[in-house]
């Protein structure tokens, strides 16, 4: 099933002892992280280039059938706002090819400045800049940027929109690929909303895409609690 949830990072003490055991060493927590949830979302890639060693390490750690969402580099994103941002581009994908050779690299996420304009030229030129079946996700945090000419680009790409919602902002539910990928930001989930959520995955999956959900609130263990009992819950319904 290509359902893969999780939450954006692992590495919290604060999770202790509501998810993680109490006397669990930190070093651990990845390995349990990847026993209860298929799927992370790596944020720190956004300000560093993650070491091979790291990656190594992290592949070692995880079960074969888990995913590494990585957020892309901020000298792509933000110095260059996506122009002329060739040499960037590469130096990020190189840098996360170990994932991919191993099989666990989910899409990579590319999440946009809030006051970077909707160009759709300009996306089509960096998406022209992907390599063959590598899998991408764009957060846009300027309204002007959901619009039909940016959903073609995106379709023609086979990128997906970025579903983000948070307390202030909502993305349009616009499928452009052939997965898909949440990033569910808002301070708080009540039971109805997360079965809604289960509900919406289930049956992206039984329309044959796959689906990437992510909570956040690092300090707070529920984004795990949450993710793991919407894993469960959207596979049950999708079955």
């Amino acid at each position: 099933m290509g359902l893969h949830v999780g939450t954006s990072g692992w590495a919290y003490p604060a999770w202790k002892p509501a998810f993680y055991p109490e006397k669990l060493a930190q070093k651990k927590f990845l390995q349990f992280y990847g026993s209860h949830l298929n799927a992370v979302e790596v944020n720190y890639s956004f300000r560093q280039f993650i070491k091979e060693s790291t990656l190594q390490n992290w592949i070692a750690e995880t079960p074969a059938d888990f995913r590494f969402c990585v957020k892309a580099h901020q000298s792509i994103t933000h110095i260059r706002r996506l122009k002329n941002a060739d040499e960037q581009l590469k130096r990020f994908l190189d840098s996360i090819q170990p994932l991919g050779a191993a099989g666990k690299l989910g899409p990579a996420l590319f999440q946009l400045p809030p006051n970077l304009k909707a160009d759709a030229t300009l996306l089509d030129e960096f998406c022209a800049g992907f390599p063959p079946n590598f899998r991408a996700a764009f957060e846009f945090r300027h309204e002007s940027w959901f619009a039909d000419d940016v959903y073609r680009v995106l379709s023609k790409h086979d990128v997906a929109l970025c579903f983000a919602e948070s307390d202030e902002l909502q993305t349009p539910i616009v499928v452009t690929a052939n997965f898909s990928y949440y990033r569910l930001r808002r301070t708080d989930y009540s039971a109805d909303d997360r079965e809604a959520i289960a509900q919406r995955l289930s049956q992206g999956v039984r329309a044959g895409r796959d689906l990437y959900a992510f909570f956040k609130h690092e300090e707070r263990p529920e984004s795990a609690i949450y993710a793991e009992q919407l894993l469960q819950s959207a596979r049950g319904a999708a079955a």
